[in-house]
């Protein structure tokens, strides 16, 4: 569709009562400009550069789009661009660390997507360090921004600026992935693993210092 077209089927867009005009929008984006596809609960597809809210059927994202999706089901548009810009990953060690189990359990209340990586050999020990500073576990990363040793309180302000939502928001058949090393056996030489994101900005409102040791462990 060529821009002098578009323009003119936008006219009669906004001439059409606002559920037809939706409609139409769709079917002006072709294919190929597409970001993702929409099959609707009748088999009938469209096409849209924004996912369709609150859309029946299955919706698809197309090209660059469909090679980020994670596997299983799709998180809703608002976590996974948060979770896209800002991606969470928990550092924890094998056997018994109950501040680890704390930390997961955390997460998963708040329906936080995150990855686990665990501390098994003396390679992800040194992993640890070099990503953290030292060799503490749990250790969060939010983004850039590492937070080392569990401190409920400043754990919970760093998700809020980061713009996690307070309460789960994650599909009900969502499941997250086992933990996994923190480096991979297939190349012991990438000691420190890939997070990539903008640091979070410190809360408007920080909690004040606690003169307590965040709880956690050392190794």
């Amino acid at each position: 569709m060529t821009l002098l077209a578009l323009a003119h089927h936008l006219r009669r867009v906004a001439a059409c009562p606002p559920a037809f005009a939706a409609a139409a929008l769709l079917l002006a984006i072709s294919p190929s400009q597409a970001q993702y596809k929409v099959i609707g609960a009748d088999g009938k597809v469209t096409y849209s550069d924004r996912p369709p809210p609150g859309a029946e059927g299955k919706v698809s994202a197309l090209g660059a789009k469909a090679a980020a999706e994670p596997a299983g089901p799709a998180l809703p548009f608002e976590l996974r661009q948060v979770a896209s810009k800002y991606p969470v990953t928990l550092y924890t060690v094998t056997g018994a660390c109950e501040p680890c189990a704390s930390a997961r359990q955390l997460l998963k209340q708040r329906g936080i997507p995150f990855a686990e990586r665990q501390v098994v050999t003396s390679e992800d020990s040194d992993a640890l360090e070099k990503l953290s500073g030292a060799r503490e576990a749990p250790t969060l990363t939010i983004g850039s921004q590492t937070l080392r040793g569990l401190a409920p309180e400043v754990w919970v302000s760093y998700l809020d600026a980061a713009g996690y939502p307070r309460e789960s928001r994650l599909p009900s058949s969502y499941q997250y992935q086992p933990a996994a090393p923190i480096v991979d056996r297939r190349d012991v030489g990438a000691a420190r693993p890939t997070n990539a994101g903008a640091p979070v900005a410190v809360p408007s409102t920080p909690q004040a210092p606690s003169t307590e040791r965040p709880a956690g462990i050392r190794f």
